[in-house]
């Protein structure tokens, strides 16, 4: 209650602390009590503010401060503490004019309920909770069947036929999350840094492979789900090469499903009909970096 003669002792039960005010005329008789003579706590902490013209005197202290001394109920967390007045002898030291009196003071905070002044908002963001959580994150790349039903059997290939590649991400316990190939190289070793190679996707999702003449490579659209790209491409085979082998290195990631597509989170595929890049999702200018082969 607010301090004032007649309730001359307020208590604020803050978060981390405890704010006691009280007013000099302690017994409402209108003679004022000096800030010298009151104390906080066992520990006798001194007002943090007073001044000899002020009516009020201000003590601010942890709830772990001043000798404080806690209790456990079922319900509450109970903070213990005294204001203390001990008056001086004034004027006559053989007389007082005035008794001494202790306060008890206590602070009760629930045990069950959110005491902080912001609401709790709970949210799970996906790798900003462990890193075993972050280690679930579990990503996938395989050679398709010409109708996509199912892994290919056999990875020998053709010239002339199709690579069909789905790429996934296992999305448990996270999320929705939204799958992208950032780029794909292919190489004669399974060394990504190897010589001779060639990037098909490249520049954080555009399959340059499809602006090529002989060409008709072409992100699927629209996805099966959020989190599986799938993507096709004209088979090829390094020239002079005569092991017929090769390898192929992709780089996947993920951004938030709901978070809309942008130069570094995208899959663009060229469309020589019309002569632009387009998306798989967002609007066209996502890919327009694509053109100028630097995003």
């Amino acid at each position: 209650q607010a301090a004032a003669p007649l309730h001359p002792v307020a208590v604020q039960c803050q978060e981390a602390q405890v704010v006691v005010t009280v007013h000099r005329d302690l017994f409402g008789m209108g003679r004022l009590v000096r800030a010298a003579e009151l104390t906080l706590g066992s520990a006798a902490c001194l007002p943090a503010v007073w001044s000899g013209a002020e009516t009020t005197v201000t003590f601010m202290a942890g709830l772990h401060e001043c000798g404080s001394t806690l209790r456990v109920t079922p319900d509450a967390l109970v903070y213990s503490m005294t204001l203390n007045y001990k008056p001086v002898p004034a004027g006559n030291p053989v007389i007082i004019r005035t008794s001494p009196a202790v306060v008890p003071i206590e602070c009760h905070y629930p045990r069950r309920d959110n005491v902080s002044s912001n609401g709790v908002k709970p949210t799970w963001m996906p790798f900003h909770s462990t890193l075993s959580s972050e280690e679930k994150l579990s990503f996938s790349l395989f050679l398709m069947n010409d109708d996509w039903s199912a892994k290919r059997a056999s990875t020998i290939f053709q010239l002339g036929e199709v690579f069909h590649f789905q790429a996934g991400v296992n999305t448990e316990n996270h999320i929705p999350l939204r799958l992208f190939v950032d780029n794909c190289v292919a190489t004669l070793t399974p060394e990504r840094s190897s010589s001779p190679q060639y990037t098909f996707i490249d520049f954080s999702g555009c399959l340059v492979d499809g602006q090529l003449d002989d060409s008709t490579s072409t992100f699927i659209s629209p996805r099966p789900r959020q989190d599986v790209l799938q993507f096709a491409v004209d088979a090829f085979k390094f020239a002079g090469d005569t092991s017929n082998l090769i390898y192929i290195t992709c780089h996947l990631k993920v951004s938030l499903a709901d978070q809309a597509p942008d130069p570094l989170n995208k899959a663009c595929s060229f469309n020589k009909v019309r002569n632009l890049w387009a998306p798989v999702e967002g609007t066209q200018d996502v890919c327009s970096c694509c053109e100028m082969r630097s995003c």
